[in-house]
């Protein structure tokens, strides 16, 4: 994991805002947290556009590696990011909202 990457639990983490899933689509498509944004690490670098400029991003994976890695590249390009600590694994454990794009599959993480 990238040095002094700002972190937040998911208790900690503010209702209403962006939060950046930056797992794969088979992650993404097996279960996510409503309203997020999807943009898989492989595609950032020509996605950065989708990303707001005027708040903080909170960034979240499956467990918080890949997360850390794009917390510490978007802090380097100007965003005001943060990673969500222990990712979809903690989100979910935490019982928070999940939403999957299978019908009527139960959202998972995978």
């Amino acid at each position: 994991m990238p040095p002094n990457v700002p972190a937040v639990t998911v208790a900690e983490l503010p209702d209403g805002v962006t939060m950046l899933d930056v797992r794969e689509d088979d992650e993404w498509t097996a279960g996510h947290a409503p309203n997020a944004v999807h943009i898989p690490m492989s595609e950032l670098a020509g996605r950065l556009g989708e990303l707001p400029t005027d708040g903080s991003v909170y960034v979240v994976c499956r467990s918080g590696g890949r997360s850390a890695r794009v917390t510490a590249y978007l802090n380097a390009n100007g965003w005001d990011a943060a990673n969500v600590d222990g990712g979809m694994r903690a989100w979910h454990a935490a019982g928070r909202p999940m939403v999957s794009e299978l019908p009527g599959a139960e959202p998972e993480v995978i």
